[in-house]
């Protein structure tokens, strides 16, 4: 255990059921993404919401010089996006999607995967370094769609449902 680390704190968190998403961003040439448990929303008024990035990620270093991205809520019969997008040494976003529909989104050139429970287009506003992680806190430029028809993906107790 190192200096600061709770007992059980990961097993803990496992219990707590929470949604799965994608986020995804254009970084020049190249597309990142990754799944993340770690988003909630902030503030309605303005639409906030805030995604957890590993701080040492790659993905925390373009979303700290790309302003725009991407998230879809991944619905239900999404569990094989999700671990593909989890994958360590995953390939380009646009390579783990393929086959799949999806769409770039008109104010963040993000990928958007379609199919999920909802999908919208953000801004950073604000980055917070919290522990290992850094927390981005954007501002929802559009909402891309919403399907409430589509149950969402959950993880709980380390496993998708």
């Amino acid at each position: 255990m190192t200096e600061g680390e709770v007992p059980d704190f990961t097993d803990a968190l496992a219990t707590f059921a929470t949604g799965v998403v994608v986020v995804t961003v254009r970084d020049g040439r190249d597309d990142i993404g990754t799944t993340l448990t770690a988003f909630s929303s902030v503030s309605l008024d303005p639409p906030m919401v805030l995604a957890g990035i590993d701080g040492t990620s790659y993905l925390s270093e373009v979303l700290h010089r790309c302003e725009r991205w991407a998230v879809t809520v991944l619905a239900a019969d999404q569990r094989a996006l999700a671990g593909r997008f989890a994958a360590a040494g995953r390939p380009s976003a646009r390579l783990l999607i393929a086959g799949e529909p999806h769409h770039r989104g008109a104010r963040s050139e993000a990928l958007v995967i379609e199919g999920g429970a909802a999908a919208m287009e953000c801004e950073t506003r604000q980055r917070v370094t919290a522990g290992d992680h850094v927390l981005f806190i954007a501002e929802v430029l559009t909402v891309d769609y919403i399907d409430t028809g589509r149950p969402p993906l959950i993880r709980v107790n380390r496993r998708y449902r």
